[in-house]
């Protein structure tokens, strides 16, 4: 139990899932909240999701007597980015994002595709 309390980085565990009408990307944050986030698309077409738990507040209760003293600390995120290149066929100004249960789920739609019928015409023989 005498194990120093360390700051490690975790990446959290992200899933990628592509239906008729949309890419749904899930990102496994438990504790994080919505301000944690900073969602952004730069230059290159990339969708760029940062991360950073500003521990500030529990750092100061760390030795607290009145909180106890870590002996083990594992589930903290020090910082995260991630970029994901935006398929050609989303509608990016539809991008929305919303956090859920301790789960960012970002949703990227796809632009609707028309079917044109083929025009006919008749070619006249010369």
């Amino acid at each position: 139990m005498g194990v120093p309390v360390s700051r490690q980085f975790a990446t959290p565990a992200v899933n990628i899932k592509e239906t008729e009408k949309n890419y749904d990307i899930q990102i496994a944050a438990p504790g994080m909240t919505k301000d944690d986030f900073k969602l952004s698309i730069n230059e290159n077409n990339e969708l760029v999701i940062s991360l950073e738990k500003n521990d500030k507040k529990e750092e100061k209760n760390d030795k607290d007597e009145k909180h106890g003293t870590w002996l083990r600390r594992e589930f903290s995120y020090a910082s995260y980015s991630q970029s994901f290149v935006i398929p050609e066929d989303v509608e990016i100004e539809k991008i929305g994002a919303k956090m859920e249960h301790g789960v960012l789920n970002i949703d990227l739609p796809k632009k609707e595709v028309v079917n044109k019928t083929p025009a006919t015409r008749q070619i006249a023989i010369q």
